[in-house]
């Protein structure tokens, strides 16, 4: 039975953690998707087990699809380890790929490219974090990500029938994430400790704060994005609550059935963030967003599919 108002998606990094189930989602709803990912970082086959649409394996920095429409593109591929160090790399595969990829989109008449940027653009500006305010990137990452920004708002500008919109990620946890290694959530290493049985390790004395915010919300914000966003900008994707570690425990002792008291470590890192939170204000205004989940809400159903795998 054809689905009414069927459209064609492309999601690159689709393969990844994020795009895996951006992709899931907008097929469920009846679309037509197809993903495409280098399959050299986080991207996993099995992230897309299920998945009934084409898989295109590319590298945007040195190819993109050709004469290939999509109603819209959603932008994840990307490399999202923060501790890589290697800048050309990092400038070559976040901000070049990213303009062969605006290019094609002109080209193709594409006119909406909704793309992944993130919090690491704030650094350790004052909190809660609003669109508006400096950036101030501590590391390349987050440097790949202003300068990403930057191209969006140029590119949008020489390009007036388009929209770019950059959703600005906090920190994502949930399925999908297990492909990342060291760079999955907090929450699913301290998960991944408690079910081995160790007290889970974290820095003195685990009052720094994070707005966590999981992936489902995140997909959400990601639609909102397709659906209400009229303006080129980026938007704030979180809950807009800082929580500390200690509420991660606590939230996964509950739902573990478990009660593993934290082990205090000393934080060998002197740029360390002690707070991230959103102003989300811009994004529920202008995206008609606004998140589903509670971190204790996000973990209950996080540890459910977890512990679902691990029977």
């Amino acid at each position: 039975m054809e689905v009414k108002n069927r459209k064609k998606y492309l999601v690159t990094g689709g393969a990844g953690f994020i795009g895996s189930n951006i992709a899931k989602t907008l097929e469920a709803q009846g679309h037509e998707v197809t993903v495409l990912d280098d399959f050299q970082g986080n991207g996993h086959f099995k992230n897309l087990i299920g998945f009934k649409g084409d898989v295109i394996a590319a590298d945007l920095f040195k190819a993109v699809p050709t004469d290939m429409y999509f109603d819209a593109i959603f932008h994840e591929a990307a490399i999202t380890d923060t501790t890589e160090m290697d800048q050309k790399a990092m400038m070559e595969q976040n901000v070049e790929a990213f303009k062969n990829l605006l290019a094609y989109a002109a080209e193709n008449e594409i006119k909406k490219v909704i793309y992944a940027s993130s919090a690491a653009t704030y650094g350790n500006g004052p909190v809660p974090n609003v669109e508006t305010q400096p950036t101030c990137p501590e590391n390349i990452y987050g440097f790949s990500k202003v300068i990403m920004d930057n191209v969006a708002r140029q590119f949008a500008e020489d390009n007036n029938d388009m929209t770019i919109i950059g959703l600005r990620y906090f920190n994502v946890y949930g399925p999908g994430e297990s492909f990342k290694g060291k760079m999955a959530s907090m929450v699913y290493q301290l998960y991944n400790q408690m079910k081995a049985g160790r007290r889970p390790r974290i820095f003195k004395n685990g009052e720094q704060q994070r707005d966590f915010v999981y992936v489902k919300d995140i997909v959400k914000i990601n639609l909102c994005a397709l659906t209400n966003g009229k303006e080129t900008g980026v938007y704030n994707a979180a809950t807009g609550i800082a929580r500390d570690y200690n509420d991660v425990i606590r939230c996964l002792n509950k739902e573990m059935g478990t009660n593993l008291a934290p082990e205090y470590i000393d934080n060998p890192y002197p740029f360390f963030q002690v707070k991230t939170q959103a102003d989300i204000t811009k994004s529920k205004e202008k995206l008609g967003y606004t998140p589903d989940y509670t971190l204790e809400t996000g973990i209950a159903e996080y540890v459910s599919i977890l512990e679902g795998k691990n029977k």
